[in-house]
């Protein structure tokens, strides 16, 4: 038995029927077809399916669909603003902090949750705020120096 719900995705209204058992993950990527939002573990141990809901940054493999009824929820492909790149993607391509790109979409919208909240992170700040976002690839000191990055430009842009 199915459940009606309406989600506002990247600023876009959604009506759905989801059964309850259904996982965001899964609707995001299946039902909506943005495929920025990663299934890693499935465990909610990586990070990889990181969205945010009304700001707050969550894993969508670990939450109900129905949990998220009338919420906003922000994916990668809802970061950029007309075409324009958000000042954290640019610093995670500026500063190499990109590779086989997997974990990049919930890294970017995790260190977004942080620099919403605290504009200006110490390295201590960002590293906590990215503990639960895993790469295998590249390393973490690019992507600690890319949300630096993104934060210096963002507080420059607001004077």
């Amino acid at each position: 038995m199915t459940q009606p719900i309406t989600l506002r995705v990247n600023g876009r209204e959604y009506r759905l029927e989801v059964a309850p058992n259904e996982i965001l993950l899964n609707v995001i990527r299946d039902r909506l077809h943005l495929t920025g939002t990663k299934y890693g573990c499935g465990l909610g141990e990586c990070g990889a399916c990181t969205v945010l809901a009304d700001g707050r940054a969550i894993l969508s493999c670990q939450t109900l669909a129905l949990s998220m009824d009338g919420r906003s929820i922000t994916t990668i492909e809802g970061l950029s603003d007309r075409g324009e790149l958000h000042p954290l993607q640019e610093a995670f391509i500026a500063e190499g902090a990109i590779q086989c790109g997997f974990c990049t979409p919930g890294m970017i919208l995790a260190a977004k949750a942080l620099l919403d909240r605290n504009p200006d992170p110490t390295m201590e700040e960002i590293r906590n705020a990215l503990r639960g976002n895993f790469c295998r690839c590249t390393g973490y000191v690019n992507i600690f120096n890319a949300v630096r990055k993104a934060a210096e430009t963002m507080a420059r842009s607001k004077t």
